[in-house]
């Protein structure tokens, strides 16, 4: 796979019946003078993998060693552990090269958005949660990637993991010793590969997929523009304060998160500005319903329903078509319900208003604005505690039955 470009392997996956259409990307145009590399080349990331991690991660599934490794992990958190006896000597040796942090990570930075991301909690878990997560569900390789991956099949746990990720990055010790999200990142990055092994060999997935390959460096900068570039906007958007000085630190964690998930320097935008850019070419465009995405956001939308708070399944869809725009809710099949809109429009503003200290009025509709909130933050937070409930496990296997 090392020097496998995507060229060849679609050449190969047309010849093995792999792939029945031309890629969803169009030619990489972005140059990588808005990088962090800050050199003005023109290299498409769909072909580019993990060569570190790659070849180890299918050396140890083919050899039966996951298990063990999973069972390993079970007692490796913090980011100042120690690495847990039991590991392959080979994955050892790459974990003490990679578990770190880059030579550019600015400290400085990381601490002022630990406190960002405090400050701002409570928008980030909604956006997260009702806005990035239904996203990825009209990202047609994410959503099949994850359909007929082993996650798929228990979406809830898939979910859990995913705010693992989410809140290892948020919590204000994130990137400290005591923090995880560095060993999170290191684990996230080892299932990549897993699964990048794993699915080409899923009869299901190789009919509906147009990538033989799945999670390239350019899949994961799209999934990068819907979690931190699309909440960057929206927070602009809504009227949130942020110091120049907290936009650049926000920008500086999600680079400082590409890195450690193995996206090359001259990939990852340096600037809001150039992530903007980039994510108008590689997200925006490729936006689509599939039938699997349709399924998985009716499952991501029931784990939010299962926080009983007597919320109607009305407000959450609204609140879905609302941030991420009517033509995304009418591709996912979301019902209408226009008494929760009328309520969204009008009560949003006004309860960002009032959270922000701009308006000493409490707006009508804050309760149930407020239970939404809520619920989707403890969605988040039962689900993203690493060390109790949803520890990061390599697959061995893909969706039962794909």
């Amino acid at each position: 796979m090392q020097n496998l470009s995507r060229r060849r392997a679609l050449t190969l996956g047309a010849a093995l019946g792999l792939v029945g259409a031309a890629p969803s990307t169009a030619a990489w145009a972005w140059s990588s003078a808005g990088s962090l590399a800050g050199t003005d080349t023109v290299t498409d990331p769909w072909d580019v993998w993990d060569d570190a991690t790659d070849p180890l991660v299918a050396a140890l599934l083919d050899n039966g060693q996951i298990p063990g490794v999973n069972t390993a992990f079970g007692s490796w958190f913090d980011n100042g552990d120690a690495l847990p006896a039991g590991l392959p000597t080979e994955l050892v040796t790459y974990l003490n090269q990679y578990n770190r942090l880059p030579s550019w990570a600015d400290s400085t930075k990381l601490a002022n958005a630990a406190k960002f991301n405090k400050r701002v909690s409570l928008y980030l878990f909604l956006l997260y949660g009702l806005g990035s997560g239904i996203m990825s569900t009209v990202i047609p390789r994410e959503a099949r990637n994850v359909y007929y991956s082993a996650g798929g099949a228990d979406m809830k746990s898939r979910a859990a993991k995913t705010f693992t990720y989410g809140y290892d990055l948020s919590a204000p010790d994130a990137f400290l010793p005591t923090g995880h999200f560095i060993t999170t990142s290191n684990k996230t990055r080892l299932t990549h590969a897993a699964v990048r092994h794993l699915l080409p060999q899923s009869p299901a997935w190789r009919a509906v997929t147009d990538n033989p390959i799945p999670i390239s460096n350019g899949d994961i900068l799209i999934t990068f523009h819907s979690l931190g570039t699309f909440v960057h906007r929206k927070l602009k958007a809504w009227g949130i304060r942020m110091t120049a000085a907290e936009e650049t630190a926000y920008l500086h964690q999600w680079q400082v998160a590409l890195h450690l998930l193995g996206v090359r320097d001259d990939f990852i935008p340096a600037t809001w500005a150039a992530a903007d850019e980039q994510s108008n070419y590689v997200l925006t465009p490729l936006l689509a319903p599939t039938p699997e995405g349709i399924e998985l956001a009716k499952i991501l939308l029931g784990l939010v329903s299962q926080v009983d708070l007597g919320l109607t399944l009305g407000i959450q869809r609204e609140f879905v078509r609302y941030v991420l725009s009517d033509r995304i809710g009418d591709w996912l099949r979301l019902p209408r319900d226009l008494v929760a809109r009328t309520l969204i429009e009008v009560g949003w503003p006004a309860y960002v208003a009032f959270q922000e200290g701009l308006s000493p009025i409490v707006p009508a509709g804050f309760s149930t604005i407020d239970k939404l909130v809520r619920a989707v933050a403890m969605a988040f937070l039962n689900n993203g505690t690493s060390t109790t409930y949803t520890p990061i496990t390599i697959p061995t296997g893909n969706r039962p039955g794909a």
